[in-house]
């Protein structure tokens, strides 16, 4: 397959243009100019000539599909039957895809239904993006998320609930650090839930297993003791307390010496924080995010898509909060591509268009680094070389 467009992202920030991409089965052959490519490929192969811009596929580093984006995420989750419910999940994987997402990390499912639907996407069986699954996420006992099944006390507990989530396949590990607002009878999201221990224990079960450690961690206690136990990422990262904020130069200092990456886990409805948490405060945190980037934080990007007033088709709306902040556009789609795959530990495997890479590729009317709502002008998804027309049918020759 032959895809050709008046300029290919092969790089941050750079075009390569009038350009094209072979792709041999479900991986990327060779990228170059048109002509060049055209003869390299032959007159037998199929070829789609497109007028915009092909990028990397984009990757949401923050989902819950068990969740349906409503007023009441959780109360839905609990009515549903594990088959309503991962039927549901189908549903929103395509979204996702057809919004230009082809990868997806979901933070924490009940069942591990994300894995089966991982599966089924890796088979065919399924329309969506590749589904990096967390599995159960580790909380407390009455802890944040506590209904999705994966309560635990003490180490060894820990352990075990890890080493299953390994054995049923997980691709990250999700620990809940501290609380958080859909669980409406847990801990307040400043408040942190596991000892120094238990974080320690966990992060050195999943690290043997092989796979990274994603913490949910609001507060600054948690953020502070996430970064100590040797977390991979941090999701949120609101530096909150019970009296406010408390942004800590130190914590981020060692943040960016440690390699640690954070997703702020941006709402698509970003916009409507200052009516929630108020003006000033909602400014705040946008200002803390701004920090973190200045100071050198490398940041990916995600949309919590599932918990209220987060749909599966938000990532594009929910990227135009960096460029709020002032951010340049190709540093936001390098968060929002290879900064997000090496997050991920795809780094060597999505998030580029080189040789060697999956063929995940978003083609767009317009011209992204110039204008961030080219993005929604979604043309054409190739998701490990499969073709998905959200919207206009693009030329094929």
């Amino acid at each position: 397959m032959l895809i050709t467009g008046d300029r290919v992202l092969v790089g941050s920030g750079t075009y390569l243009n009038d350009g094209a991409v072979l792709i041999d089965g479900d991986s990327i052959a060779a990228v170059g100019p048109r002509a060049r490519i055209e003869e390299q490929a032959g007159a037998e192969v199929p070829r789609f000539a497109f007028s915009g811009t092909v990028l990397p596929g984009l990757i949401d580093a923050h989902v819950h599909l068990a969740f349906d984006g409503g007023a009441d995420p959780v109360a839905t989750l609990q009515e549903s039957t594990d088959e309503t419910l991962l039927q549901d999940m189908r549903h929103r994987a395509e979204q996702l895809l057809r919004s230009g997402v082809t990868t997806a990390r979901d933070l924490g499912d009940r069942g591990g239904l994300a894995l089966r639907l991982a599966g089924e996407v890796a088979d065919g069986r399924t329309a969506g993006p590749r589904i990096v699954s967390a599995g159960t996420p580790a909380t407390t006992v009455g802890g944040h998320c506590h209904f999705l099944g994966g309560e635990v006390s003490g180490e060894a507990e820990i352990r075990d609930l890890v080493r299953r989530n390994l054995a049923a396949g997980a691709g990250v590990i999700k620990a809940m650090v501290t609380g958080g607002g859909l669980t409406k009878d847990g801990p307040k999201s400043h408040q942190s839930q596991f000892t120094a221990e238990e974080l320690t224990a966990l992060v050195d079960e999943a690290h043997k297993g092989g796979v990274p450690v994603a913490a949910h961690a609001h507060g600054a206690d948690g953020i502070a003791s996430a970064v100590e136990a040797g977390v991979d990422t941090i999701e949120h990262c609101t530096w909150m307390t019970s009296g406010g904020l408390d942004f800590r130069p130190d914590v981020v200092q060692q943040i960016i010496d440690r390699g640690i990456t954070v997703c702020p886990a941006v709402s698509p409805h970003w916009q409507m924080l200052p009516r929630i948490f108020g003006e000033e405060r909602a400014t705040a945190m946008f200002d803390l995010v701004r920090r973190m980037a200045d100071a050198g934080v490398r940041l990916v990007a995600g949309t919590d898509a599932g918990v209220q007033r987060a749909g599966f088709e938000g990532l594009v709306p929910a990227l135009s909060f960096y460029s709020h902040l002032g951010l340049a556009n190709a540093s936001i789609l390098d968060m929002a591509t290879s900064e997000a795959a090496t997050a991920l530990g795809l780094g060597s495997t999505t998030g580029r268009i080189a040789p060697g890479y999956r063929a995940d590729l978003l083609v767009v009317d317009g011209d992204p680094l110039s204008d961030l709502d080219a993005l929604k002008n979604v043309r054409a998804v190739f998701a490990s070389g499969l073709r998905h027309e959200p919207n206009a049918a693009a030329e094929q020759k």
